[in-house]
């Protein structure tokens, strides 16, 4: 199961982060990417027309996961395994501290 989510820097939709059968994609939004103001959500994805890949899920994205007892209460209250890293992002980062936020994409 492929699950999705929308990236978000400073409330504006800026991209999308995938789980493939791989691992992991990010893209930068069109719209977000042609707008002369927008900024690189980090150093390590700078803004880019093409989609980056991983095996892993990407360090930056992974630095927004809880740690420690945040963590420990996360994976108890939703049952979410602390390897399943794509299902703790999109669960615990809707509203994060800092600039970035990462809701899921739900297909009905």
């Amino acid at each position: 199961m492929n699950r999705n989510g929308n990236v978000f820097y400073e409330d504006r939709l800026c991209g999308i982060i995938e789980e493939t059968e791989t691992g992991y994609r990010f893209s930068y939004d069109v719209d977000y990417i042609n707008d002369s103001n927008s900024k690189a959500i980090s150093k390590t994805l700078p803004l880019s027309k093409s989609a980056y890949t991983s095996n892993t899920m990407f360090p930056f994205f992974d630095g927004l996961i809880p740690e420690g007892w945040l963590l420990d209460i996360a994976e108890k209250h939703w049952k979410i395994n602390e390897r399943d890293r794509m299902g703790l992002l999109l669960t615990c980062c809707n509203d994060c501290i800092g600039a970035v936020s990462v809701k899921p994409i739900i297909i009905e």
